[in-house]
């Protein structure tokens, strides 16, 4: 199969998830277009792809399913027997179904999952989980992993929708209740307006949050210069002791091809 360019569509919003995606891309001396399903603004229906295309759809899990944004935004881009690489990285826990949630949504839009690679990312609450992943020796793997993908789509005349993990019905959606707020360092320069993926801080308050808005992807506190931003620290302990308890024994990326 020819691949004449590669759409590289993208929800990262504290970084980890870019990273594992440029990876898998790297591999491809084509023309990259890159979708940022973060921003809000955009028309993600503009595109439409072919069978001569890549996508590599990428996500993080978020209690083990797609985050529903990300997937609102992913949906409206169509394809027509795409060839498609899901990416999904998660904080060390469990994606569990996150990459057949993310599978099943695209193939309805006619691209077909023919690889996927899940890798561990620093947690983009507890960031003292997994913290700086994807590291060096994950960045190895998914550079090998995403050789193979290269490999298998270049030699593949047909194209056939893997067998992914995960379960149907998908488990439930849990309630994120993390609702970052700022502090008296705030200086309203309202970076942390701009960049929300959802807008629900108020670019004219930016000192405020709408938590009904909110989706808990900690974007304003990665963004913010002044370390404003913050997490109530009494929930951030619970969380801190519950995870150490289930993402103690390091994790490395899984592929699925």
């Amino acid at each position: 199969m020819e691949i004449n360019r590669v759409i590289k569509a993208v929800f990262s919003p504290t970084g980890g998830t870019q990273k594992a995606a440029d990876v898998i891309a790297s591999v491809w001396n084509k023309e990259i277009i890159d979708i940022d399903l973060t921003a809000a603004d955009t028309d993600f229906s503009q595109y439409s792809l072919g069978r001569d295309e890549l996508l590599i759809a990428a996500v993080p899990s978020f209690g083990g399913r797609v985050p529903p944004t990300a997937l609102e935004r992913i949906i409206r881009i169509k394809g027509c027997g795409t060839p498609t690489v899901l990416v999904v990285t998660y904080g060390n826990r469990e994606y569990e179904d996150t990459v057949i949630e993310l599978g099943d949504a695209l193939a309805a839009e006619g691209c077909i999952a023919i690889g996927a690679v899940t890798a561990v990312a620093e947690h983009s609450i507890v960031r003292n989980i997994a913290k700086g992943r994807p590291d060096e020796e994950d960045t190895a793997i998914l550079k090998e992993f995403a050789e193979k993908i290269k490999d298998k789509v270049l030699n593949t005349e047909e194209i056939r929708m893997i067998s992914l993990p995960g379960n149907r019905p998908y488990k439930p959606l849990g309630n994120m209740n993390v609702k970052p707020y700022a502090d008296k360092k705030c200086d309203n320069c309202g970076v942390c307006a701009k960049k929300c993926p959802v807008g629900a801080i108020p670019t004219d308050e930016p000192y405020k949050t709408d938590d009904d808005k909110c989706i808990s992807c900690m974007r304003c506190v990665k963004v913010c210069h002044n370390n404003a931003r913050k997490i109530n620290p009494v929930v951030l302990a619970v969380l801190n002791g519950k995870l150490k308890k289930v993402c103690g024994v390091r994790k490395d990326a899984d592929l699925m091809i």
